[in-house]
């Protein structure tokens, strides 16, 4: 999906978090940190256990060189049920709170 499309399904579903993060994605992925964050910012807020959305938004914000508030994502991340569970990501998230 080009970012306009994304832009597009953020508009007509504001209140879906998936569209958040997939904009968030895409900006993650071009490695355009700051625009990252607020798409990733709106997407916990909707659904605070939205795990996926947290590791993201631990990432862009590492990207964008604040590393306490990458380190405050992930913590957030290990936090949601899923993070509670998933041995793997719990592995993952413990490597990259180490590497800051």
């Amino acid at each position: 999906m080009t970012e306009e499309d994304l832009k597009q399904m953020v508009t007509e579903y504001p209140d879906s978090p998936m569209g958040w993060f997939s904009l968030g994605r895409h900006y993650l992925d071009a490695k355009r940190f700051a625009d990252a964050v607020p798409q990733f910012e709106q997407a916990v807020k909707l659904d605070p256990a939205y795990a996926a959305a947290w590791v993201a938004l631990g990432d862009a914000h590492n990207g964008a060189g604040e590393p306490e508030k990458a380190r405050a994502a992930w913590k957030s991340a290990l936090e949601t049920p899923h993070g509670k569970k998933d041995m793997s990501l719990q592995a993952d998230l413990e490597q990259r709170l180490d590497d800051l």
